[in-house]
């Protein structure tokens, strides 16, 4: 079986700070490398992987600006599918663009949804609804109009996460920082409990960081930046809680599963993929509103953080999301064969 996984190309594959698409693409990549299968990376050319990298891009177009992102997904893209004869089957995680390419080629082709920027994008999708084929990461993440063969959750290396049972007293927000992702939210929800935050992610709307974040910064509220793969770790890890009041549905939310793979358990927002990902109560808890987040921040003490751990791997790791698309790339080409 050869397999094409094509990745995105704003950032490194996999990235080196943000880049959750990348980092799946590599995940499964990687995966299937150590499965036996042979698969070709096609990704940015300063990419890492122990399958064969693929590359026209030499970087990520959110890490070298002098680039026109369209001009880049075009070379990007383009480069795989006039090679697509090449491979048994091709896995798309570049979202809805690589779908025009897949009546005009032979090879089939299974596309990763990894979330809808907006509904605009949808008709893309439903015009190749009966010709693709579509997994999602979450069931709360499925759109009613179009067809799936299967929900497959977010792998993750999980050895790349170390549990940690003697947590330290700081709470922890790790992700973007934006509104939908809920940073203020997390800074007031620390500030009363009378717990101490840090705060690591990038900076995606300047001006709410602006207002919102940097008049509340101080000695028991601090900003990190970006944090690559160690510090994450060990910010995940010491954490007594990850904060995750998130005000959009999330079609999954990766920190969340690397929280509870460290045995840090989650404190999120009842929105999108959260009830798939946390169980309320024993790896973390389910709120409405900001009260009941600092009232669960009061019981965090009742969480086994052991439990955290082990349904973080018995859900989440990579070797049940690569065992997951094997069982789906021989299902699709029993079909196209």
């Amino acid at each position: 079986m050869k397999i094409a996984v094509l990745a995105p190309v704003a950032w490194r594959t996999p990235p080196r700070q943000y880049g959750p698409w990348e980092q799946m693409a590599s995940n499964l990549t990687e995966g299937l490398v150590k499965a036996g299968i042979e698969v070709s990376l096609f990704a940015t050319g300063d990419s890492i992987t122990l399958g064969k990298l693929d590359a026209v891009i030499a970087q990520g177009y959110e890490e070298n600006r002098d680039q026109d992102a369209k001009v880049i997904e075009c070379l990007h893209i383009s480069n795989l599918m006039e090679k697509a004869g090449d491979f048994d089957l091709i896995h798309n995680h570049y979202d809805f663009l690589p779908l025009s390419y897949s009546r005009l080629i032979e090879t089939p082709m299974i596309t990763t949804i990894h979330g809808f920027s907006s509904e605009k994008i949808i008709p893309v999708y439903q015009k190749y609804n009966d010709h693709g084929y579509y997994v999602s990461i979450s069931d709360s993440d499925r759109h009613p109009s179009l067809k799936y063969l299967k929900t497959v959750y977010n792998g993750i290396d999980t050895t790349a996460f170390v549990f940690n049972d003697h947590p330290q007293d700081y709470l922890l927000f790790f992700g973007r920082i934006h509104p939908d992702k809920g940073t203020a939210e997390a800074i007031q929800i620390a500030i009363q409990s009378g717990r101490k935050l840090f705060i690591a992610g990038i900076i995606q709307d300047q001006d709410y960081f602006n207002t919102r974040i940097a008049p509340f910064l101080n000695a028991d509220i601090e900003f990190l930046g970006a944090a690559g793969p160690e510090q994450r770790n060990d910010l995940l890890r010491g954490a007594s809680a990850l904060l995750h009041p998130i005000s959009f549905e999330e079609p999954f939310g990766l920190s969340v599963a690397e929280a509870m793979l460290c045995g840090t358990p989650v404190i999120a927002y009842h929105r999108g993929s959260m009830p798939e990902l946390i169980k309320h109560g024993k790896t973390g808890f389910l709120v409405k509103e900001m009260e009941s987040a600092v009232a669960a921040v009061a019981q965090l003490n009742t969480i086994d953080r052991k439990a955290c751990r082990e349904w973080a791997v018995s859900r989440f790791s990579q070797e049940r999301m690569v065992k997951d698309y094997i069982s789906l790339y021989h299902q699709i080409l029993s079909v196209t064969s």
